[in-house]
């Protein structure tokens, strides 16, 4: 397998598994795109692939950071690359899964980004006008002056307008603009771009809602809790998973109600993963139907696999 394969799709769609299955016949190792799992803690909440699930494949950019520190797109497309010249050097396959599209597209897309201009004070001040203003002001000022990155930003997503914002205010230009130009010079990889698709949207939902059951039974409780009695790690505060449950430790809900909450965010969050994906349309879609076992799903991803890579 000389292309890069990349499996992507909503949260509980089943791609750590799916690419689990594949590293196995293309004699392959993973490497996670997802913006939470690179941290450490957080195992739970961030559902990073068990020991049991990697089922002795190795997974790379997994648990490698702690949640005070600072992680962005550039960091992760220098890292990703240095995993993958690694991964090929030794003869074997890289797949690439996870649901942060961003990461993912910017990797495919060769993107180059100069982290150089840095202005803690404009951050600082952006931080303040979200406080005071929420956090729709905050996107819709990035709009005014980027409405294509402001598209595929959610108001929550903070940290990442404000960056966005600091770009514009320290280069002058925007990000949008930056990443025209970046894309100028294509890819040194091939990529078999796979997305996990479903036949039925009740079908993904019933698995989000299974799938924060047991996260429930697996200590996500605990991993909540640390997240908010620990304030210096913002960004694993506004991760999904974690910040619907703190009302119940703050005593304003009942466990019922913030877990009823966070399935919803969950469905709401993986619907916007969906549009993300779906309007790409290098992505393969590979269909789950309501009854599709893992070994129906692997099957579909080998033969999308085999007839692109046959091209």
């Amino acid at each position: 397998m000389n292309k890069i394969i990349v499996v992507t799709g909503p949260t509980a769609s089943g791609k750590t598994a799916l690419a689990v299955e594949l590293a196995k016949i293309y004699n392959g190792e993973v490497i996670s795109a997802d913006s939470m799992q690179i941290y450490t803690d957080m195992d739970v909440a961030s559902a990073k692939p068990t020991p049991e699930e990697q089922q002795g494949i190795p997974h790379h950019l997994v648990g490698f950071l702690d949640p005070s520190e600072s992680f962005s797109v550039a960091d992760y497309v220098k890292l990703c690359d240095e995993c993958v010249q690694d991964i090929r050097s030794r003869g074997k396959t890289a797949i690439i899964c996870g649901g942060t599209g961003l990461y993912i597209n910017s990797f495919v897309d060769n993107l180059e980004f100069d982290d150089s201009k840095q202005d803690f004070a404009f951050r600082d001040e952006m931080r303040k006008f979200a406080e005071k203003h929420g956090n729709s002001a905050l996107l819709e000022k990035l709009r005014e002056i980027d409405p294509q990155t402001a598209e595929t930003l959610h108001e929550n997503n903070v940290g990442r307008i404000i960056r966005a914002l600091e770009v514009y205010h320290t280069t002058g230009h925007t990000i949008s603009q930056a990443k025209a130009m970046s894309r100028q010079i294509p890819s040194p990889y091939e990529f078999i771009m796979i997305t996990l698709d479903f036949d039925n949207r009740e079908t993904l939902h019933n698995r989000i809602n299974r799938r924060v059951d047991e996260m429930l039974k697996h200590g996500l409780l605990d991993d909540a809790r640390k997240c908010f009695e620990q304030p210096n790690r913002p960004t694993a505060a506004q991760a999904i998973g974690c910040k619907e449950l703190y009302p119940y430790f703050r005593g304003e809900k009942s466990l019922e109600e913030c877990v009823e909450e966070l399935k919803l965010r969950t469905r709401q969050y993986a619907k916007r993963q969906l549009t993300w994906f779906r309007r790409d349309k290098r992505n393969l879609r590979l269909i789950i139907g309501e009854n599709d076992e893992l070994s129906d799903i692997v099957k579909k991803a080998v033969d999308l696999i085999n007839s692109s890579n046959a091209v």
